[in-house]
């Protein structure tokens, strides 16, 4: 009697890639709920049901809902950082990476959602300093890169605070375009702020 051979475990890739796709279900379901009906709205039962897992599942990942929260937010302002290097990448001019990197940013946060996410959600449930924690790389990183080669010049602390300062600028328009202000006008206004700010 021939026996047949035992299953083969699971390869530690796999299981990487099923705990990776779960954590995935879980931020996609969240990002949806939270976008359409608000964070504080939103309750972890609703997110499960909605990611097709347990209950326990969800904890294995994150400790709360906030946690959650915060890894959404993470990955969203990593695809905006993303965004931007890969539009200004091959710039060699720092004026034209300036510009095309600004474009890309508002272009990146005009991802439904997004604004929202990152410029409200965030702040309101984890608070003012450690939203702008999590978004420190989705642009203002960059930013203050183009402007310390755009204005080599520039002492660092006032090159720091200037690009604080155009950041803020940027989420109001990225914040006026998500609640359906003219594109067209607000892009230009913020272009010319950045224009006049760098001005030699």
């Amino acid at each position: 009697m021939s026996l047949s051979p035992a299953p083969a475990a699971p390869s530690r890739r796999s299981q990487a890639d099923r705990r990776e796709a779960t954590r995935g279900q879980l931020l996609d379901a969240a990002r949806a709920l939270f976008t359409a009906r608000g964070y504080a709205e939103t309750g972890t039962p609703e997110i499960v049901a909605a990611a097709g897992v347990t209950r326990g599942a969800l904890y294995h990942h994150f400790a709360d809902k906030a946690d959650l929260l915060r890894a959404l937010c993470q990955r969203e302002a990593d695809a905006v950082g993303q965004a931007i290097d890969a539009a200004t990448m091959a710039i060699r001019d720092p004026d034209q990476a300036l510009v095309t990197g600004a474009l890309a940013y508002l272009d990146a946060m005009a991802v439904p959602g997004r604004a929202a996410l990152l410029l409200v959600e965030a702040p309101a449930a984890l608070g003012p300093a450690e939203a702008a924690r999590l978004t420190a790389g989705d642009g203002r990183a960059q930013l203050q890169a183009g402007l310390q080669e755009t204005l080599p010049e520039l002492p660092l602390p006032e090159c720091a605070a200037l690009a604080d300062l155009l950041s803020a600028a940027f989420d109001r328009t990225a914040l006026a375009l998500a609640s359906g202000a003219d594109r067209q006008s607000h892009v230009a206004a913020m272009l010319r702020l950045l224009a006049s700010a760098t001005r030699r």
